[in-house]
């Protein structure tokens, strides 16, 4: 039987699915959770498109604290990479700021829009009224 420390990987059995993760069953009966982060190496909507009751799973025990244990299915995979490794911060930190220097000038661009079509409205209304009553 494996023994339960942090960092060791043991497979485990579905017992739980909820909206924030899974339940697994590990050796010895004790039971840990999967968070819903920690279930793939991607966005996770529902945790029953990847999970079903009684699956077997592998698990890494990521923390044992006060008798509730953290659980990762995606770091159990030996080609897990942090996301971290995977991008240098430069290409982040551009991206984020491409990104919003896009967001800033068509949020200008909209503001402008709105402006315009406001003012041309008041001022049609303005002198379609002033036609009807003089």
């Amino acid at each position: 039987m494996p023994s339960l420390e942090v960092g060791s990987v043991v497979e485990g059995r579905v017992t739980g699915i909820t909206h924030f993760g899974a339940f697994v069953e590990l050796a010895g009966g004790q039971t840990g959770l999967v968070h819903i982060s920690e279930v793939a190496d991607t966005y996770v909507r529902d945790v029953k498109d990847y999970l079903k009751e009684n699956d077997i799973v592998r698990v890494k025990i990521l923390s044992i604290e006060g008798g509730k244990i953290g659980l990762s299915i995606k770091q159990a995979n030996p080609n897990y990479r942090p996301m971290r490794g995977r991008r240098g911060p430069s290409v982040t930190r551009q991206s984020f700021e491409d990104k919003l220097s896009k967001f800033l000038k068509e949020s200008d661009e909209r503001l402008s829009d709105l402006k315009k079509s406001q003012d041309s409205k008041r001022g049609g209304r303005g002198t379609r009224y002033s036609r009807i009553g003089g």
